[in-house]
């Protein structure tokens, strides 16, 4: 089984990587003018596969058409991509990144964390990193990450976060009851958690929780029982397919309400598996997901830069407004300038720059090139991106705006529209925290 790849410099070519035949015991030591070999754990089998090709090209291009055209500290980006499913699991794939490839950044952290997050502090602790920009790290706690220790940065909000974005949209609707369908995957259980927990707020009653298994070719069953309960929205959370395997189902079976789901249903396989007649039947069709600042010169030279570089990729893949493109971008941006102004991806010095450029003060700037010029002109930068302000919390998450966007009866996505930050701030009480003991174990 492949179990990973590395992508071919200076395109989005892809050629099978040759693993090195002696472990490393862990991040090598920086060469000065060597590669930063950069380490995606990736998507290519099991759940998510039909997503990992885009996931992955959310990396190449950024490094590829933007890093590695003038890179940070001379050391140009050389990627791999390690399957976190069918090779082995994510703690595999983490240490086939660290140990095989000699990964001083790895990517994407995701739904597996807790079970080599002892070995991933260890090996921080003995080799100041890797670090670990992560698109999709929602399912870590909100108060781990963010720190040299924990050089944990992610571009997107804690999955339980999309979840009270579901609930109040739901309330915004004037919803009553509702049904809560997740699939058995920790980040969607998170959210699923997030609704859960933030209903009694809003005054909004749950008909029942429907936790399945994920990837099943029909949920009809689900869709039956939710058909009979009549609640006046479901909010799923699921990935693309099974969200419209479900919808699908439940308008079979009767129902018709309003379908509130999460990021994943902005990809294509979403509106693809549904099709738009379930559209046109039902109150509303829509999602909640980061949404991105389209008023300054970052989103300009991004989304120009977004369909040339993948003029030759499925149409699905090209729109610049999906969530996990801009995310991927920025957070990969903030990495390398971070690695500029630290003069290292030693954690110890990285993780601090981190916020040091994307917060005031400092002279503001949109693209990398012009950040890089003023970082090497000996200047304090302040990086405002396609996500906004850039500015991290205190444990490392990229502040966004929740947005919630609905489908239209052709298929296309209606303008975003911001759920209140006021709102979410006033839910953060119910967020999951991990429960850490003076040797920073932790349990969640």
């Amino acid at each position: 089984m492949r179990i990973g790849f590395k992508t071919g410099r200076l395109g989005v070519g892809i050629a099978t990587a040759a693993l090195i035949a002696t472990a490393l015991p862990g991040v090598v030591a920086a060469q000065e003018g060597e590669p930063v070999v950069v380490c995606e754990l990736a998507y290519l089998t099991g759940d998510f596969s039909e997503l990992g090709p885009q996931l992955s090209n959310d990396v190449i291009v950024p490094a590829e058409y933007v890093i590695n055209l003038d890179p940070p500290l001379g050391r140009t980006w050389e990627l791999y991509h390690e399957d976190l499913i069918g090779g082995g699991g994510e703690a595999q794939a983490y240490r086939r990144c660290v140990d095989q490839h000699g990964a001083e950044v790895v990517v994407s952290i995701a739904h597996g964390y807790r079970s080599y997050r002892d070995q991933y502090l260890e090996g921080v602790a003995e080799n100041d990193g890797p670090v670990s920009p992560s698109v999709h790290g929602g399912s870590i706690p909100s108060n781990l990450g963010g720190t040299p220790e924990e050089p944990i940065f992610r571009a997107q909000g804690s999955d339980e976060a999309l979840g009270h974005g579901a609930v109040l949209k739901a309330a915004d609707l004037g919803v009553e009851d509702l049904v809560i369908f997740a699939t058995e995957i920790e980040g969607f259980q998170l959210a699923a958690n997030g609704a859960e927990g933030a209903l009694p707020a809003k005054g909004i009653e749950l008909a029942q929780r429907l936790n399945v298994p994920p990837g099943e070719a029909t949920y009809r069953t689900s869709g039956q029982t939710i058909a009979d309960l009549d609640p006046d929205a479901v909010i799923v959370q699921g990935d693309a397919v099974d969200a419209a395997i479900l919808i699908k189902g439940a308008l079979e079976a009767g129902y018709t309400g309003h379908w509130i789901g999460e990021t994943g249903m902005i990809l294509p396989e979403f509106i693809e598996t549904l099709g738009t007649e379930p559209i046109a039947a039902n109150d509303s069709i829509g999602f909640v997901a980061p949404g991105a600042d389209r008023t300054t010169p970052a989103w300009d030279f991004y989304s120009n830069l977004w369909a040339e570089a993948n003029v030759d990729n499925p149409e699905g893949w090209q729109d610049p407004d999906n969530s996990y493109h801009f995310g991927a971008y920025d957070v990969l941006v903030q990495t390398a300038l971070a690695a500029e102004t630290a003069g290292t991806y030693a954690a110890s010095a990285w993780a601090p720059a981190m916020r040091e450029v994307v917060s005031a003060p400092g002279e503001v700037c949109y693209t990398y090139a012009d950040c890089l010029a003023l970082i090497r002109d000996g200047q304090e930068v302040d990086y405002e991106g396609v996500t906004g302000s850039g500015d991290f919390t205190e444990h490392g998450f990229n502040s966004v705006n929740a947005t919630y966007n609905a489908y239209n009866e052709d298929g296309s996505v209606s303008d975003p529209e911001v759920i209140a930050p006021e709102d979410l701030l006033a839910l953060v009480p119910t967020l999951t925290q991990a429960e850490c003991d003076d040797d920073n174990v932790c349990e969640w």
